[in-house]
């Protein structure tokens, strides 16, 4: 990035380098639909074969969406950041057709340590899961290549 860049400018820059070469991203049809430093929303429509043998959206692929979101807001700051961990409650089943969005937020970032919250509704706003996301950083790696 430029020295001079805004940080906005910064997390559309690592939006549009860590997208690129996203394969789960692109393979479960992930939107990355906003993004800024600390906080990005991901969006998914629940197809076919995504839907488990209860006829509703896989836990995982849940999981999955609200993990994306937490990627992005962590690297949004264009410093290379790993999860460290996170945990997921599914408060409501997602089912074939509805459009999820993973809303995430940054609570805590503190040295190479951050705590994330993402919250995953539908399309009627309804909550469907919730995360909490723990995420490291390594100082001085860009989060995308130059």
């Amino acid at each position: 990035m430029v020295a001079s860049s805004t940080p906005q400018q910064i997390a559309d820059a690592v939006r549009n380098g860590m997208a690129a070469n996203d394969r789960a991203l692109h393979a479960l049809g992930i939107a990355i639909a906003a993004i800024a430093p600390g906080a990005a929303t991901a969006a998914m429509s629940v197809r076919e074969d995504m839907l488990n043998g209860h006829d509703i959206c896989h836990g995982g692929l849940i999981a999955t969406l609200a993990d994306t979101a937490f990627a992005y807001a962590c690297n949004a700051y264009d410093e290379l950041t790993v999860a460290s961990g996170f945990g997921v409650d599914f408060v409501a089943p997602a089912r074939l057709g509805d459009r999820l969005e993973a809303r995430c937020t940054e609570v805590s970032k503190t040295g190479r340590t951050g705590v994330y919250d993402v919250v995953v509704t539908n399309q009627r706003g309804e909550r469907v899961a919730v995360f909490r996301g723990r995420s490291y950083t390594a100082r001085g790696r860009p989060a995308v290549p130059r």
